[in-house]
């Protein structure tokens, strides 16, 4: 029999649609934490326990704890939705403060977090995990990094905890899909390429190791494909694949802009990429 699982569903339909079935398949009980009533009845016909709660609510995120007693937390908190990064980096700061007190509170063993893996400082190679995370960057970029540094804090005061350091998402729900943001960007020609470095993931493979993350030991790791690229070459393939404009090439370049490298996740753990290359993941956005 599998453990219990509390899984914060706010952008359920990203991550969380992809790590609930594969929790199930796997004998685990699954509650759904969740901010609002509508969607209670997809959660049960998922098979899951939903239970309601806004994270910024202190209280309510206590009584969900306290009333489910989960083993292991899976923190999936977002706030991608309004596109707002001083949304996005609040939700990780206070969001994550409520969830790692009440879980300490009740005595989880340990938390599987979202984090990123563009948040590292500026350089001319491939981040790992041992590289600093940007703690000089400016304004916009500042926000988001404040509040990546807050979460991965909070959530090292857990018991046990695996920090998983997502690269790009794609696919189904995400921005980089078939009608998602970048989608409607690039139609409107709104976006142009640059030297950019972008380390890719797609969902699935986001989810997938979110499961398999539960039996790694504790520490930070970067998920993300085996091929980082420049904006100036997957923007136009991107491009090319959703029947969108070609975007302009600009030559401008910022040094955090460096990609990620896999080789922990890789080496230490077993974990292989469904879509090693976003160049195969890309093939499939004009389905979603």
């Amino acid at each position: 029999m599998g453990s219990k699982y509390l899984t914060n569903i706010i952008k359920y339909e990203v991550i969380g649609k992809m790590v609930i079935p594969m929790l199930i398949e796997e004998g685990h009980e699954v509650i759904g934490l969740i901010r609002s009533e509508k969607h209670v009845k997809t959660m049960q016909e998922m098979g899951v326990k939903p239970v309601v709660a806004d994270a910024f609510d202190r209280d309510s995120v206590y009584a969900a704890l306290i009333e489910t007693q989960p083993d292991v937390v899976m923190h999936q908190l977002t706030a991608l939705n309004s596109g707002d990064i001083n949304d996005n980096s609040k939700i990780r700061i206070e969001g994550t403060r409520n969830l790692v007190d009440a879980a300490n509170h009740v005595g989880v063993k340990k938390i599987v977090a979202q984090s990123i893996s563009w948040a590292y400082e500026p350089g001319n190679t491939l981040a790992t995990e041992e590289t600093p995370l940007d703690t000089n960057a400016s304004l916009p970029r500042k926000k988001t990094i404040d509040g990546v540094i807050s979460l991965e804090e909070k959530v090292k005061e857990m018991p046990e905890f695996v920090i998983l350091r997502y690269g790009t998402l794609y696919g189904p729900g995400t921005w980089y899909s078939g009608n998602g943001k970048i989608a409607k960007q690039l139609q409107s020609q709104e976006l142009y390429a640059t030297n950019g470095m972008t380390s890719f993931i797609h969902v699935k493979d986001a989810a997938k190791a979110a499961v398999l993350a539960l039996n790694w030991q504790s520490g930070s790791v970067n998920i993300v494909d085996d091929k980082p690229a420049k904006s100036s070459i997957w923007l136009p393939y991107f491009a090319e694949v959703i029947g969108a404009p070609l975007p302009p090439i600009n030559d401008i370049y910022n040094s955090w802009e460096r990609g990620a490298s896999n080789e922990k996740a890789k080496k230490q753990y077993g974990w292989k990429p469904i879509y090693p290359s976003w160049t195969k993941g890309f093939k499939l956005l004009r389905h979603y």
